[in-house]
């Protein structure tokens, strides 16, 4: 496949997957991503960190004594999945190591973003123009930038592992 067409696939399927996401806006599956796959754990780990704060996940706002931060769609890092669900897919590298690279990359996104989220937690109650900076420029392309560092290291990896056995 040549690169063009592998761009291509990866604008489309990145598209298609961010548009099937938002027509799901309202449903319970945003709801059960939202509430369940991540502010829950987000509380959960805040309450582990700061347990005077009895920091807990309702509906889609992590509470705390003091204040807390509301998590809303596209806050749930399901769009960084996607960047990197579409990079795997469009990548040439053998299907197996796509699954492979898939399997360990999305919990790896997954603690990302919930690192992210604790971390405006604490900005927000702390200081409103550092959680403005954190939140809109500093927070998306340290996201973005860990899943290139990681699809470049399992690339590296992949590529090192053929160079060893040649």
């Amino acid at each position: 496949m040549s690169i063009l067409r592998r761009v291509l696939a990866f604008l489309v399927l990145f598209a298609a997957l961010q548009l099937s996401w938002q027509m799901l806006r309202g449903t319970s599956v945003e709801y059960a991503v939202i509430h369940y796959g991540t502010v829950r754990p987000a509380a959960a780990i805040i309450d582990l960190m700061s347990p005077q704060l009895f920091a807990k996940g309702v509906e889609f706002s992590v509470r705390a004594v003091g204040g807390g931060v509301n998590v809303l769609n596209g806050c749930e890092g399901l769009d960084a999945v996607f960047l990197l669900v579409a990079a795997f897919v469009a990548v040439a590298i053998p299907l197996r190591d796509k699954v492979r690279g898939l399997l360990l990359g999305i919990p790896f996104v997954f603690l990302v973003n919930q690192l992210r989220l604790v971390i405006l937690f604490y900005a927000y109650r702390r200081d409103a123009a550092l959680f403005d900076l954190l939140h809109s420029a500093v927070a998306p392309i340290a996201i973005v930038l860990a899943i290139t560092l990681y699809l470049h290291a399992w690339l590296a990896r992949g590529r090192s592992r053929v160079a060893t056995s040649a």
